[in-house]
């Protein structure tokens, strides 16, 4: 099948466009902005690509089109190309839900926070196993350098997103994958931009549970009070709670953890990954794992030589006396325990906090009371307002937080931060965009010594 997808080089639409070729389909794509390192993967897999949205995009011989949802509105010129000429045309998850996931063992992992790292452990976990699963995960895993392949056995591994799918179809993505093992990590209220509130989301994770199979399995944390709602609405499938009696882990002061089944030991993880967030990450990983057949024991050899996950918590720079890390936060939950778990780590040694707030959420201060708090355990922070932020940000100015507007100024600061003391400094670049370039600018002038 010739298929082209709009939007092709976001990382949804960049693996489903690798996943695609995988299956021996022709694949083409267009985007309005083509560049590395998405692009470089899809042109290395013999996709052709074209920058620029136009009515002449999609090529007449065309079969299907799979239309991406970041920029992509009634109006995009070679969207109205598509429906006015008849094509067919699908969205990124309906076309994995009907054409890639309908014969696989699916295991999803939905829920605010984790969904890249737990996705992450589970393919490493099952790959160490022997049993090479598919995966299509939001981010790029160290031990694959990849975000998706097809796989040779049932299993798929699949970040399941509660964002909507696209224009045309305002559910959640997650809803189209019907997975058989779900694992749903935590919930709290984000994606202000499409969800009115809270509830909003509920309804959508609990019609995502009633999608499983009542021979599948559903893991969570009973911890997380809007989940236990969630599942006390309505669930026909065996549950098993992590962090219970059921599965542990218990913390060492190395931060290694021993992993209690019922309350016997049933082996150890000692690894580089920080945070009680990793554990319960960890945890959920090896419930899924275990549901398809893989020994705890298996799963926690597997965790140890597990090297966590591109744009988070990855050290980008490294020298004695300093480390600076490029972190993928989009929430004050996530800047929070990131921050605990280095702080553990690192007691004694200083923290300073780069943050973007640049999610959609973030930006429109719906996080505004909580966010500031966030960073508690930085030494420093400095926050900085992009010109799309919608609110205020003045009430962030404390003795140890500053606010900027200059990416300059940011770098200058940040620079003068890092050789105030002589102390073991770590500095955490926290964003979920691009942050100007922020990162690759401060790590250029650290390199050059200026």
């Amino acid at each position: 099948m010739r298929i082209h997808i709009l939007g092709i080089c976001g990382t949804l639409m960049g693996s489903i466009a690798l996943l695609a070729r995988e299956l021996g389909h022709e694949v083409t794509g267009t985007d309005e902005n083509v560049y590395p390192p998405m692009s470089t993967q899809l042109e290395q897999a013999g996709i052709e690509l074209d920058s620029g949205y136009t009515s002449d995009s999609v090529s007449k011989d065309t079969e299907l089109v799979i239309v991406g949802n970041a920029n992509l509105p009634r109006g995009n010129p070679a969207l109205e190309s598509v429906l006015n000429r008849g094509i067919a045309y699908t969205s990124g998850a309906e076309w994995l839900g009907r054409y890639l996931l309908q014969d696989r063992w699916v295991i999803a992992v939905a829920g605010t926070h984790g969904k890249t790292t737990t996705s992450s452990m589970i393919s490493w976990i099952l790959d160490h196993a022997g049993l090479t699963p598919g995966f299509l995960i939001g981010g790029v895993p160290q031990n694959f350098g990849r975000s998706s392949r097809l796989g040779k056995t049932p299993f798929f591994v699949i970040e399941a997103d509660e964002y909507d799918t696209s224009y045309f179809d305002r559910r959640s993505k997650f809803l189209h994958y019907r997975p058989r093992t779900l694992v749903m990590n935590n919930l709290e209220f984000d994606h202000a931009d499409i969800f009115a509130d809270l509830e909003a989301i509920k309804t959508q994770f609990h019609l995502l549970l009633r999608s499983i199979p009542g021979e599948g399995l559903v893991i969570y944390p009973d911890s997380d009070a809007n989940l236990t709602d969630v599942i006390s609405r309505g669930c026909w499938t065996p549950t098993l709670a992590v962090g219970s009696e059921q599965l542990q882990g218990i913390e060492r002061d190395d931060g290694s953890f021993e992993i209690l089944l019922d309350g016997k030991s049933k082996g150890e993880v000692s690894w580089s990954l920080t945070g009680q967030h990793n554990i319960h990450n960890a945890l959920s990983a090896i419930a899924a794992a275990r549901h398809a057949g893989v020994a705890i024991e298996v799963s926690c050899e597997a965790l140890c030589t597990f090297e966590g996950v591109k744009r988070r918590m990855e050290v980008i720079y490294e020298r004695e006396d300093l480390k600076v890390y490029d972190d993928f936060a989009h929430h004050p939950t996530e800047i929070a325990t990131t921050l605990d778990g280095l702080r553990r780590k690192t007691e004694g040694e200083r923290i300073i906090a780069v943050i973007e707030p640049a999610s959609h959420t973030m930006k429109l201060g719906v996080h505004e009371q909580t966010l500031l708090h966030s960073a508690d355990n930085a030494d420093v922070v400095y926050w900085y307002q992009g010109a799309n932020v919608k609110w205020d940000m003045s009430g962030m100015q404390t003795d140890r937080s500053h606010l900027l507007n200059d990416l300059d100024d940011l770098i200058e600061k940040t620079l003068v931060e890092i050789s105030a003391d002589d102390k073991a400094t770590h500095v955490v670049i926290m964003s979920n965009g691009s942050f100007m370039g922020f990162h690759r600018q401060l790590v250029d002038r650290l390199q050059s010594g200026s």
